[in-house]
């Protein structure tokens, strides 16, 4: 398994792209409907979570553009790749994050798809575009960052 371990789940995929590109205003953590070989597919690594975002219809939230990879032994029982992924959230925070997605510049993305105790879960996150010199200004803090953190091992 090529998963990386933090304190309480193992992380499948991560989103590093959203965190450059987005400000992130909050996070919720949702479960998510996937069939067998999804999960199968998900834990050896076969799938891409950079074109990903989520949306609400009909007052339920669908996970789109999610590409989880066939899982080669799974035959005629296979997934759709390209499926949208229902997401499974309590109705109050649903039309929360409706609300705020419906505010102009406003978007949901996952930032990670991880394990926790055995379920795969997705971590969404509200957020809005950043501007060019809004990337540069978190490129020179986290290189100043780097700096501080270098002399101070030194």
């Amino acid at each position: 398994m090529t998963a990386k371990k933090d304190n309480e789940h193992v992380v499948l995929l991560r989103n590093k792209k959203a965190r450059h590109e987005y400000h992130i205003e909050e996070t919720v953590e949702a479960g998510i409907e996937l069939k067998g070989s999804e999960v199968k597919s998900l834990r050896a690594a076969h799938a891409s979570i950079g074109d990903a975002w989520a949306t609400v219809r009909a007052g339920q939230m669908w996970l789109v553009q999610l590409q989880i990879n066939e899982y080669p032994q799974a035959n005629r029982y296979n997934h759709d790749p390209g499926r949208e992924r229902r997401l499974l959230l309590h109705k109050k925070e649903i039309i929360k994050l409706g609300e705020a997605c419906d505010e102009s510049g406003y978007t949901l993305l996952p930032l990670e798809l991880y394990l926790n105790k055995g379920k795969v879960k997705v971590l969404l996150a509200l957020c809005k575009g950043k501007k060019l010199f809004d990337k540069r200004q978190s490129e020179k803090e986290r290189d100043a960052k780097r700096e501080m953190d270098r002399a101070l091992r030194r």
